[in-house]
């Protein structure tokens, strides 16, 4: 069976990583237009690279937890494209071979001037030289709101052929993300939603399960892996 799996900040707030909530539009005290977006980039460099220098000190502080481990256990058994909305790398630690990380990654660090990719150091500043060119032109390889996904070509390829599409943990208020219940179920396709709550597009789904992602996923994978 073939099987996409979208994940959201939800999967990871178990293993105790705060979750943006559009409603104040803030996440951990900062202002999302300050630390999430180009112009708040532009504005404060030394403020953004502090906000994710502190995002990946946590990161390293905290584990996957049962539902990272039971997408693990479902890529041994079946065709799965991972797809995750977050940027941390808990998915990878839990097992998961390949992760697509349409938001970048926290662990990853970019050259705005060359498009150079490398391992983030555990402190980033905005004087950095990028190790291609040179250039002090440092940023975290995250999208930020304004920007485009990564890997949409290989994303929207993956849910034109899947027998089902899940949704783990997301808010169903970010696009284009927001919209992939909606495109799997018009293909007829089993399209369940884990979550705590329904989201902001619950009704795109064929069905909701609801509770901690770390008790619904393991028993979701081992409903699909039984047999």
């Amino acid at each position: 069976m073939r099987i996409t799996v979208l994940t959201g900040a939800g999967i990871s707030a178990e293993s105790g990583l705060a979750t943006f909530r559009a409603s104040d539009g803030l996440w951990e005290n900062h202002r999302i237009e300050d630390v999430a977006t180009p112009e708040g980039f532009a504005r404060a460099p030394e403020l953004v690279h502090h906000f994710y220098n502190q995002r990946r000190a946590r990161l390293a502080e905290v584990a996957p937890n049962p539902a990272h481990h039971a997408l693990a256990r479902l890529a041994r058994m079946h065709d799965l494209t991972l797809v995750t909305q977050n940027v941390d790398d808990l998915h990878e630690r839990g097992g998961s071979a390949e992760v697509i990380h349409m938001h970048g990654e926290l662990t990853r660090a970019l050259c705005a001037a060359c498009d150079h990719r490398w391992p983030a150091p555990a402190v980033m500043r905005p004087d950095d030289p990028c190790p291609a060119c040179g250039k002090p032109t440092t940023r975290p390889d995250i999208v930020w709101f304004g920007e485009i996904p990564y890997h949409m070509d290989r994303i929207w390829d993956a849910l034109d052929h899947a027998d089902l599409f899940a949704a783990i943990g997301t808010s169903g208020n970010v696009y284009p993300a927001a919209g992939f219940a909606q495109h799997a179920a018009r293909r007829g396709i089993d399209c369940p939603e884990l979550n705590l709550a329904d989201s902001a597009n619950s009704r795109d789904f064929t069905h909701r399960i609801t509770g901690p992602a770390s008790q619904t996923v393991p028993q979701w994978v081992a409903s699909l892996t039984a047999t």
